[in-house]
């Protein structure tokens, strides 16, 4: 694990912290030869594609939508222009299958924001 990722991480409260850690194991399982680093204060997959942010209570699994289908975009939460997520709020919102099926795709069919 990146010592930047590694300190990101634990920094954070229990709750978050815990969440984080599941989310990454999701990830890192769906696309095993990703890197993973802290980029623009999150931690960042296949260079951006997919990030994992804690907030306030609850962490984000951000995704890339640049060239997603409208229908693919509408899948996710938010209003940027070049990223949107799904919120997390608690360990049974962790759907292993439903977030792997997300980041094979924002993997294979997104463009890395710049």
């Amino acid at each position: 694990m990146d010592e930047k990722v590694k300190e990101y991480i634990e920094k954070q409260k229990p709750k978050e912290k815990e969440l984080l850690q599941k989310a990454r194991k999701i990830v890192l399982k769906a696309i095993p030869k990703s890197d993973e680093s802290l980029k623009w204060g999150v931690i960042s997959y296949s260079g951006g594609k997919v990030y994992l942010v804690a907030l306030k209570g609850r962490i984000h699994v951000g995704f890339s939508i640049i060239g997603l289908s409208k229908e693919e975009i509408d899948i996710f939460e938010g209003s940027g222009k070049t990223a949107r997520h799904i919120k997390i709020y608690s360990e049974k919102e962790l759907k292993e299958k439903k977030i792997s099926k997300l980041v094979k795709m924002v993997n294979k069919k997104a463009k890395i924001p710049d």
